[in-house]
């Protein structure tokens, strides 16, 4: 298969399996730690309306949800990428970025929620999906460079 077209193909499916289980944990997070009494989670206005009643353990489940996501999305793209890993994985981090600071202007959630959201959950995720995909180097004494994978 064409590179590039792999990697397109990594990227495309990287963005779908991350949101698949970004989704997925935001569904079961009810059953994990249920919201507030009467605050209807299931649409956006049920939680603008509710959302004042959250405390900090009910921003558990959206964090991990965005942070797993993200990070098996990135994780699934490095891993079927040719080339390009890190820039592709960072690529879905950023993506996912957008997509979390698009719900901060949506949503009125704590700012501490939001700022601990936006630099930990996405571009951190990213970069850390792809270091354990991506061959790491060893410098020789010649200045020449190996893989270690390669050893």
């Amino acid at each position: 298969m064409n590179p590039i077209i792999r990697n397109v193909l990594a990227l495309m499916l990287g963005a779908t399996v991350g949101g698949l289980v970004n989704g997925g944990i935001i569904m079961i997070s009810g059953n994990i730690i249920p919201p507030p009494a009467g605050v209807d989670v299931t649409t956006e206005a049920g939680l603008k309306a509710g959302l004042h009643l959250f405390e900090p353990k009910h921003f558990l489940m959206p964090f991990l949800a965005h942070a797993i996501g993200t990070f098996v999305g990135a994780l699934t793209c490095a891993r079927i990428a040719v080339s390009m890993r890190m820039v592709l994985s960072m690529m879905i981090g950023v993506l996912f970025f957008a997509g979390g600071a698009q719900m901060v202007t949506v949503l009125p959630a704590p700012m501490w929620f939001n700022v601990t959201d936006l630099t930990l959950a996405y571009i951190p995720m990213a970069f850390l999906a792809a270091k354990l995909v991506t061959p790491q180097t060893k410098s020789l004494q010649n200045g020449s460079r190996i893989h270690k994978r390669s050893l």
